[in-house]
């Protein structure tokens, strides 16, 4: 985005699309108070609501709604921002659009354009210049569409929790430490003639090891706060009619999936999102897999061969044993070649699969298997609390913000060079220029994730999957 395209009034129906009582017109630019006048034919008391008509071009009113002027710097992006809250009506709020952009190309007695460069606002580019204009750093910009986006009451806190800021302070907590060793190394290397060696004498090493647990702590929060946003991919995996439709069905509480006893019914993928304690678990129903030169016909196999791609992209597998057919030596075979291909799909990753024996109501399941009856219920709440337990999900007391999977990403590379600083330190003859390095580019993966360090391609691709208006 170029700076004059950065700087342009922008603006928005900030409602969502379609009909609806209410629907909103939101404008943000540098200088709005001749706009707000030459649209409305009165000025506006700050953060006061104004109830008047918003008339035409001849003044006849398009509708009559609320008007509100937030003057910069305390608005929702730093700027001037004005909104009319009127009906939602699609024809209506186009007109209230049409007609701004007319009086923003009016020209004043001095031939100069009442608003110039107003512009359509791109996605996300309110809460953009909202960050931009330091009202929002980047986790909490990202929480906004987070708060916009969640699919579970508990997912709703925890982006409220981060939106509040929760998240930030414990990241600048901890790059405050960074400065802190930063600036010790970085004097010892200034004043080398000094006989006072800093790194020793601030004992960098005992700060390090606690930087390192603080940073493990976040780390596996932030991991709780990602799989809260992001939930769990859950595939269902195994043979023709061991009951993985049924599984399906039972975990969602509705009949989603075909049952029938004959082989191949479910012949493509069928997903279904339910909750276990607030986490969203993406499941899916596969069709049986089995040798394709076994299919009944070219549906199954493309079906098999769907199976087998989603399985690729899974964070967990449940692999479904029939309990009631355990002495027969062909299904036993045919279990044995699945989990071997699972293994190899998974990239040798054990903790992705999870073996369940369905119909327990039937057979006896081997000792210590996870044993249930899609058919009954029963042992689908053990099922359950293994599949959080595998995906490292831990409820914590205090609450989990939101987060995503950048964020860990920047902890764990964060993490890793804190670790290499103090292998650096704990050497018998410490090398301080690799320390200050090691400790520049923790410091630098930490400022990623609340924007101080980031690139305009990142906030493209975070702005961009916002919704218009926001």
């Amino acid at each position: 985005m170029s700076f004059a395209e950065a700087a342009a009034p922008i603006i928005a129906v900030a409602t969502p699309s379609g009909r609806g009582a209410v629907g909103i017109v939101r404008v943000s630019g540098r200088t709005l108070g001749r706009f707000v006048q030459a649209l409305l034919g009165t000025a506006l008391r700050p953060r006061r609501a104004t109830l008047l008509a918003f008339p035409d071009a001849r003044g006849e009113p398009i509708d009559r709604g609320l008007a509100l002027y937030f003057p910069a710097p305390h608005s929702y992006t730093g700027e001037d921002v004005l909104e009319l809250q009127g009906h939602g009506g699609p024809v209506v709020l186009q007109l209230l659009i049409a007609r701004c952009f007319e009086v923003a190309a009016l020209p004043d007695a001095a031939g100069t354009e009442v608003l110039p460069g107003l512009r359509l606002a791109r996605p996300g580019e309110f809460t953009q210049r909202a960050f931009l204009n330091d009202k929002l750093d980047l986790v909490q910009a990202e929480a906004v569409a987070d708060l916009i986006d969640a699919g579970t009451e508990a997912a709703a806190r925890s982006a409220g929790r981060a939106m509040a800021g929760e998240l930030s302070q414990r990241v600048q907590a901890i790059a405050s430490q960074l400065i802190t060793l930063r600036t010790l190394v970085e004097a010892t290397l200034d004043f080398p003639e000094e006989d006072i060696d800093f790194v020793r004498e601030a004992d960098v090493s005992s700060r390090l090891d606690t930087l390192a647990q603080t940073l493990q702590a976040l780390r596996l929060r932030t991991r709780q706060g990602a799989l809260l946003r992001e939930g769990l991919q859950l595939v269902l995996a195994g043979q023709p009619n061991v009951g993985k439709s049924s599984l399906l069905n039972a975990l969602a509480g509705a009949e989603l999936a075909i049952v029938t006893p004959i082989p191949g019914t479910t012949r493509d993928k069928i997903s279904s999102t339910i909750q276990i304690d607030g986490v969203p678990i993406h499941v899916t129903d596969t069709a049986g897999l089995r040798d394709t030169a076994d299919a009944g016909d070219e549906v199954e196999r493309i079906g098999i061969e769907r199976s087998w791609a989603a399985l690729a992209d899974a964070d967990a597998i449940v692999l479904l044993h029939d309990a009631s057919r355990q002495g027969d030596a062909d299904h036993a075979a045919a279990d044995a070649a699945i989990e071997a291909r699972l293994v190899e799909v998974s990239g040798g990753d054990a903790q992705r699969l999870l073996h369940v024996f369905n119909k327990c109501d039937l057979a006896a399941a081997p000792a210590g298997a996870l044993a249930l009856s899609a058919r009954t219920g029963a042992g689908l709440d053990a099922l359950k609390r293994e599949l959080l337990a595998r995906a490292g999900w831990q409820a914590s007391p205090e609450g989990v913000f939101i987060a995503r999977t950048r964020h860990l990403q920047a902890l764990v590379r964060c993490e890793a060079h804190v670790q290499t600083a103090r292998q650096i330190v704990a050497a018998a003859a410490p090398a301080l220029e690799l320390l200050a390095e090691e400790l520049r580019l923790s410091h630098q993966a930490l400022s990623e994730i609340t924007g101080e360090f980031t690139t305009e391609d990142l906030l493209g691709e975070i702005f961009g999957r916002f919704c218009i208006g926001k």
